[in-house]
């Protein structure tokens, strides 16, 4: 007996601040993926990340695998937003001395 076909989606969702995360949990695309290209293993990945299920993380390593260049387009166009956000933030609030400022401002108080 041939057994039946089953499908099943990939677990993964886009939050409100458009980052995809795997499954229910807040644990991003960019961790896991970034954790297996360090040469992590999906248990590895499960046992740093407690939240996440092993079939999910397997999963997601193999849309990964299959989809390599969407996904790292996607990661890339994070480090993009995330590098902007740096520069945005630093021209905001200057971050030399900020260490001392704090210890200052610990001994005014």
């Amino acid at each position: 007996m041939i057994p039946s076909v089953m499908t099943s989606t990939i677990p993964l969702q886009t939050n409100l601040d458009g980052v995809i995360c795997i499954g229910e949990t807040r644990v991003t695309l960019d961790t896991v993926v970034g954790a297996f290209t360090d040469g992590a293993t999906a248990e590895e990945i499960v046992q740093q990340y407690p939240t996440l299920k092993l079939a999910d993380v397997y999963h997601v390593l193999g849309h990964y695998l299959d989809h390599r260049v969407e996904v790292d387009a996607y990661l890339q166009r994070r480090q993009d937003e995330a590098g902007q956000i740096r520069v945005e933030t630093e021209a905001r609030f200057d971050p030399q001395g900020v260490r001392a400022r704090l210890l200052a401002r610990r001994v005014r108080s």
